[in-house]
């Protein structure tokens, strides 16, 4: 405080302080809030990729099945025109 200034130097000094002090805490929340969303997408990234792994298991799954069931058919087949053949030379 120098013995020149006036009471309105003195509340512009203490006002610019308290901004500069506003503006620090204004930025470490910023920044603790980008490290937080940060996290948030890093959460929602894995949890996605857990459930594509667990969609393309399951795609295999089906695609399996569905080659059985299309070899079980194929056989089925095979047996009713066998049966149907030897029933038409019957006749």
């Amino acid at each position: 405080m120098n013995p020149g200034d006036s009471a309105l130097d003195l509340a512009a000094k203490r006002l610019e302080n308290a901004l500069h002090v506003l503006e620090q805490r204004l930025s470490q929340r910023i920044r603790d809030a980008g490290a937080d969303a940060g996290g948030l997408f890093d959460q929602d990234r894995a949890k996605l990729a857990t459930e594509l792994d667990l969609a393309r298991a399951r795609e295999r799954e089906l695609e399996e099945a569905g080659a059985q069931a299309s070899v079980a058919l194929g056989r089925a087949i095979q047996e009713i025109r066998a049966a149907l053949n030897g029933k038409a030379q019957e006749a």
